[in-house]
């Protein structure tokens, strides 16, 4: 048989190379992503990220976009599918609802620039000299003198008109009487009652609060051809929410370095800083501050899921999965390389080392729009711990982490793993006996967290919801419901 070694399980990678090739449909591409969620093929927060934005890309490169509604109904319907397909994994609604946030404001964006191609079509755009202003500008101070409204009062007379004379002064005009003749010269606008306004023809001089589409027929040739004008921008629209959603995916490959930027700003010398799991947002955000810090870090090992890659980590020999973007990226030196004293501890021991320590760095699988977290299981004991001791518990997130969702349901969000990590099989007789769960998160209420980092920088609880408002549109919150583009 031939060898195997080429061939890649299935996973991102594969998955990567899939929706990029031609010979592959979109409604296949969305088949197999689907189920590599539900067979958790794909998991954690950056990686259903990374394949969501790239799938929805090839979405709307194959779309004809003919009305924007019906893109953003098929985009719809595509995020109701993968979150149904893994409830749990929160960043797959999340970049649905940033990539209906970009056609949003692609189409917003469109519609401003029509608005102002109709109020510029309705102008001369041509530059004009401070003489033309004044020949062209209506006079309206000389329209109404004081004589004249005074005039017109006594004599119960309302309707008149200026006479200009040729030195530019106004002069009052006679009384009208009904032999006078109501004929409008050239020289001067025509003044209209507003008590006789219906009994008077509209004239043809244009108003300065007409709208466009009041204009002469000249006018409306204009506002026609900007119109068409306009509507081949259409074509470009496709391109420009490409676009958006390439910038997306340079911020998922971008997050990591720009949290770990604000690493100065937090981390201190002498500090003795406590963290959890083998996160790589964790490490690259201590690897930049032991570059001009000395410090120590407790290192919990995560048992049973993630000690393992801990232990890895730890002594320098810490992998990607071969289904991840970082499976060919491995830390050029590890932190007691980088002059950092690191002390591997066990879960059991984070309560009687909490005294000691001066900050609790964390990493987080989502944050809800109250601010509680989804995090590692072993989290929720590490941030109690740290609460009673009063010391600070900071949590490190991408913006793509953070979810619009209310956790009305935070049991829904949990999940259980491998149950033979905690209990062997090879126990019968003891497994036979009892249920044993292997829960692989804990839910973080918000009153444990004292600041979060994303890659925008350091932000208070209470300011969360904030952020989240900024990335998200109202009407993309719920998923569930059809929302087309009004």
């Amino acid at each position: 048989m031939p060898g195997s070694t080429g061939i890649l399980a299935p996973g991102l990678t594969t998955f990567k190379r899939s929706v990029r090739s031609k010979g592959v449909s979109v409604e296949s591409s969305i088949d197999n992503l689907i189920s590599l969620l539900k067979r958790r093929q794909i998991r954690d927060s950056r990686p259903c990220a990374i394949a969501t934005a790239h799938l929805l890309r090839r979405v709307v490169e194959t779309f004809k976009i003919t009305d924007i509604s019906r893109l953003i109904d098929r985009v719809q319907q595509i995020g109701q599918r993968l979150i149904s397909a893994q409830p749990r994994e929160l960043t797959t609604g999340n970049i649905v609802r940033r990539v209906l946030g970009v056609i949003r404001e692609e189409v917003e964006e469109d519609r401003e620039g029509e608005i102002s191609g109709y109020s510029d079509a309705g102008t001369d755009s041509r530059p004009q000299t401070p003489r033309e202003q004044d020949s062209r500008a209506p006079d309206y101070s000389a329209l109404f003198p004081r004589s004249l409204t005074s005039s017109l009062l006594r004599h119960g007379e309302m309707d008149s008109k200026l006479e200009e004379i040729g030195d530019g002064r106004p002069q009052r005009p006679p009384l009208l009487t009904s032999q006078t003749s109501y004929a409008v010269t050239n020289t001067a606008p025509t003044v209209t009652s507003m008590f006789s306004l219906l009994s008077h023809p509209r004239s043809n001089v244009p108003s300065p609060t007409a709208t466009p589409g009041s204009q002469s027929p000249g006018i409306h040739l204009s506002l026609t051809s900007q119109a068409l004008a306009n509507a081949g921008a259409v074509k470009d629209l496709k391109a420009e929410v490409v676009e958006g959603i390439q910038e997306i995916l340079e911020e998922l490959n971008q997050a990591d370095d720009q949290i770990a930027g604000y690493a100065l700003e937090h981390i201190h010398s002498n500090e003795v800083i406590l963290t959890h799991t083998s996160s790589v947002t964790v490490q690259k955000f201590l690897l930049k501050a032991a570059a001009r810090r000395k410090f120590t870090v407790v290192h919990a090992e995560a048992y049973p899921n993630n000690h393992e890659a801990t232990h890895a980590s730890v002594i320098g020999k810490a992998k990607g999965e071969p289904d991840d973007d970082l499976g060919s990226e491995v830390f050029q030196k590890t932190l007691t390389a980088a002059g950092v004293t690191v002390v591997l501890v066990p879960d059991s021991a984070v309560f009687a080392l909490m005294s000691r320590v001066n900050k609790v760095i964390l990493d987080t699988h989502a944050v809800l729009v109250n601010g509680d977290i989804v995090a590692a299981a072993g989290a929720k004991a590490i941030a109690k711990a740290a609460k009673l001791h009063c010391t600070p518990v900071v949590v490190l997130s991408g913006v793509y982490k953070l979810s619009p969702v209310y956790p009305f349901d935070p049991d829904a969000l949990m999940e259980n793993g491998d149950p033979s990590k905690v209990i062997s099989y090879e126990d019968g007789d003891f497994v036979d006996k009892v249920e044993i769960e292997n829960p692989l998160f804990d839910y973080v209420p918000v009153e444990l967290v004292s600041l979060y980092i994303t890659n925008l920088g350091g932000h208070a609880p209470s300011y969360l919801h904030c952020i989240i408002d900024d990335h998200y549109c109202a009407e993309d919150v719920d998923l569930d419901k059809s929302n087309a583009y009004r």
